[in-house]
């Protein structure tokens, strides 16, 4: 009977299931809509930076904060064969991969400490952020933040570097989010911040400015976006970088070799300046 009862529920029609919304990307014949935009409309007018705010924010930056984005993921590019996500795509690229499955495992190399500290840098900022809400002067509140990172004998995160003792990049991002006229209350907060952290370095035993993920996670909390956009930002800058060193070592070494990147020489263009006219 039980054997019955369950085939005669499985031979009632189903209700209709309900269709799922995206607001993304329309796609019908002979056109493509992206936030509404036509794509080839938008080929040769955009540039590719500006291409991604739109899609993720959903509406077109103003020509300073496409400049602000395309700077920040030109920062991220590459960062030559040490960290974990390069020798990750390497290590698969010398078992002779596909190139696809290299990028893969080079992505899946990225962490917390490694690309993740541009969202834990945006809270942290934020929590700064809620204190000056509360009453708080923005010294008051940098302090404050830094001071509890200190308790915990943890580095906040977004500063030091474990090769540079002023990272060019970060500079460069703080430079033109003035310059721009885009600083604003998480790059003034991270800058107040990284003063406060320099007069508290016996603690650590080593200077600790902004790095380069510091200065994304405020530029990209300045410019509206989410946490979990702060690292996807990252993502998207240092994607070009896992394919051209997958590429070199399935191309420059030979297969199944054990990598040292300790053993590395340079062996590329010497320092070169852009062209004029390059801005």
């Amino acid at each position: 009977m039980a054997k019955t009862i369950l085939s005669d529920r499985r031979l009632q029609p189903r209700p209709p299931a309900e269709r799922w919304q995206s607001a993304l990307t329309e796609i019908s014949p002979n056109k493509i809509l992206i936030r509404g935009y036509p794509v080839d409309e938008m080929m040769g007018r955009l540039g590719f930076a500006e291409a991604v705010y739109l899609l993720l924010m959903g509406e077109l930056p103003t020509p300073a904060i496409g400049r602000m984005l395309n700077a920040v993921l030109v920062s991220s590019l590459d960062h030559g064969v040490t960290p974990p996500s390069t020798l990750a795509a390497r290590n698969v690229a010398t078992s002779g991969a596909p190139l696809k499955d290299c990028v893969a495992a080079g992505i899946l190399g990225f962490g917390p400490h490694h690309g993740g500290d541009i969202e834990s840098c945006m809270r942290f900022l934020d929590g700064g952020l809620s204190l000056m809400r509360g009453g708080r002067k923005l010294q008051q509140a940098a302090e404050a933040i830094v001071d509890e990172c200190v308790g915990r004998k943890e580095v906040p995160p977004g500063f030091g570097h474990r090769l540079h003792t002023r990272d060019p990049r970060a500079a460069r991002l703080f430079q033109m989010a003035l310059e721009l006229e885009l600083e604003g209350e998480h790059v003034r907060l991270i800058r107040v911040c990284e003063r406060a952290l320099d007069a508290r370095q016996d603690h650590f035993g080593r200077p600790l400015p902004v790095n380069v993920d510091g200065a994304i996670a405020a530029i990209s909390a300045d410019l509206g976006f989410a946490y979990e956009l702060g690292n996807a930002i990252f993502l998207i800058s240092r994607l070009p970088g896992l394919i051209a060193h997958a590429h070199e070592e399935r191309t420059r070494q030979a297969p199944m070799r054990q990598i040292d990147p300790k053993d590395h020489d340079y062996d590329g263009a010497r320092q070169r300046r852009l062209p004029e006219g390059r801005k």
